[in-house]
């Protein structure tokens, strides 16, 4: 069985072409469906309006502390625009560009041709790329796919514990990169399994995507999530990741218990099933998870470094001097202080390394590369649009304008108000930008500041975006996470959603609850 990276949703997805419809004269005329638009065109269309906006909204300033370069409350004050119309237009075409790579001057101007600090994505856009190549490269290989496969034959026996552990790995793969489009990989495994064992196809659905989606809601260091928020706040990837460890450690069991719950009662009354069962379903339930070889030493070796590299990331990430002696302190001789040019390279050369070990050869380790990157491209696209826009806020001189507004609602909070609050700001901008990565790189640079003037973490700002987006992207039907993966085991989506809105319900409750305690803690 090969393995099956980001694959496009199948043909029992239900069709976005125009439909046939009769009018009462009996004529046929295409009636259109509503598709939401992608991320990369709520971008674009972000990007037009924010420079429209750019026209009326007042500009500013804030003073800056010396040594952080952080805004300080209480000194904005209007300053007059020096842009001319026709900069305000450079400024437009070069969004996409000052966004992947512009330079920040000592006057905080940003443009490509400027002389300073690297203001862009870059370095988020190629460890974007660099994690793509990675992942791929592993997926190619067949040891991911079957690992979990023989984990499923030892278990087949112990079926509660089965799903159990099932959820825990792929949330395993959601906490610490992304896992989300490799999912729709396992569903031709794990749809069989679960019916043999004499469950239904929600329960595959529920183990795969609340395991793995929980994994994400709850992300420690997934770079598309926490990497790309943290780096657009303007901190480390290892910030906070004590509290969204805890996090974790809270909800995954709830998103186990959920569906252990539900697939205890389909299994004493298949009639309580929320599918329908399909004529194919006995033919499946015999076939089980077929035959899979055992692991070779080949597969074990390529799992063993796929898990030691996420481990050394974590390694050399974690800012451990400041974690055990506070935050102004040196880095010990051993930290690494790792940041996205250094976590780039380490996946790249370790893509590299598990295509060899893999035994793809000269052509699959290319192919590799390039699918990967490709698979990818999309996600740093996202991130460097979203960066463009921040560029024309600041060029403009409105950032500091749309702070000092914000500033006035959260200057009079408690911390615990001020964590509750950014949680749910999140949940509207994660349904109109689903794309995690995207959602991260639009909203941090103005969130993320408004901590300092609360005086909580910035930490937490990233963790309460991450959990809104989590829970949200559990059920959003832009996702192809979601449909397609529904659509690969024949279920609903109105019966998904039966299924699964009473633990969304439940999840957004812990998590706002979380953000809340984690921000009075900070």
């Amino acid at each position: 069985m090969p393995p099956t990276h980001r694959a496009d949703p199948p043909a029992e997805e239900p069709s976005e072409e125009p439909s046939a419809a009769v009018d009462e004269t009996g004529a046929e005329h295409e009636q259109k469906t509503f598709r939401f638009p992608s991320a990369l065109t709520v971008l674009a269309a972000v990007t037009l309006l924010v420079w429209l906006l750019a026209f009326v909204v007042p500009t500013g300033t804030y003073q800056t502390d010396a040594d952080t370069g952080r805004p300080i409350p209480g000194t904005y004050e209007r300053i007059d625009s020096t842009l001319s119309f026709g900069d305000r237009l450079m400024q437009l075409f070069l969004a996409p560009v000052n966004g992947l790579y512009g330079i920040l001057n000592g006057e905080g101007f940003v443009g490509p041709n400027e002389s300073g600090e690297l203001y862009g994505a870059a370095g988020v856009f190629l460890f974007v790329i660099g994690i793509g190549i990675f992942i791929t490269m592993a997926m190619q290989t067949g040891a991911i796919e079957h690992g979990i496969g023989r984990v499923a034959i030892r278990m087949k026996s112990r079926s509660a514990a089965l799903i159990a552990v099932l959820m825990v790995l792929f949330s395993i793969g959601g906490t610490t990169e992304g896992m989300a489009e490799e999912t729709l990989g396992f569903y031709i495994l794990v749809v069989p399994l679960m019916l043999a064992l004499g469950y239904d196809r929600m329960v595959a659905v529920g183990t795969i995507m609340v395991g793995a989606g929980i994994g994400v809601l709850a992300s420690t260091v997934n770079p598309f999530a926490t990497g790309v928020a943290s780096a657009s706040a303007d901190i480390s990837i290892g910030d906070g990741i004590g509290f969204r460890l805890l996090m974790y450690v809270v909800l995954v069991p709830v998103g186990i218990w959920w569906v252990l719950r539900y697939a205890k009662r389909v299994r004493s009354d298949p009639s309580a099933s929320m599918v329908s069962t399909l004529p194919e379903d006995e033919e499946l339930k015999a076939q089980g998870v077929g035959d899979i070889a055992a692991l070779t030493g080949r597969d074990k070796l390529v799992l063993s470094i796929v898990g030691l590299t996420f481990v050394f990331m974590i390694f050399a990430i974690v800012p451990w001097a400041q974690i055990f002696d506070g935050p102004e302190a040196e880095s010990y001789g051993w930290q690494l202080d790792w940041y996205f040019p250094e976590l780039a390279a380490l996946f790249i050369v370790m893509a590299l390394v598990v295509g060899v070990i893999g035994g793809l050869g000269e052509k699959g380790v290319t192919d590799a590369v390039t699918q990967g990157a490709g698979d990818f491209i999309g996600v740093g696209l996202v991130i460097v649009l979203a960066r463009g826009v921040t560029v024309i806020m600041n060029n403009a001189q409105i950032t500091d304008t749309v702070l000092q507004s914000m500033e006035r609602v959260v200057s009079d909070t408690s911390s615990w108000v001020f964590g509750g609050l950014m949680f749910l700001v999140n949940v509207p901008l994660a349904f109109l930008v689903p794309s995690s990565s995207g959602h991260a790189a639009l909203a941090m640079p103005i969130l993320a500041p408004l901590a300092d003037f609360a005086g909580v973490s910035r930490a937490m700002v990233v963790t309460a975006y991450q959990s809104a987006s989590g829970v949200v992207n559990l059920i959003t039907p832009t996702s192809a996470v979601v449909m397609g993966g529904l659509a690969l085991a024949k279920v609903r989506y109105d019966q998904y959603l039966r299924f699964v809105l009473p633990l969304v319900g439940i999840l957004f409750v812990a998590a706002l609850a979380l953000s809340a305690l984690g921000a009075a803690l900070s």
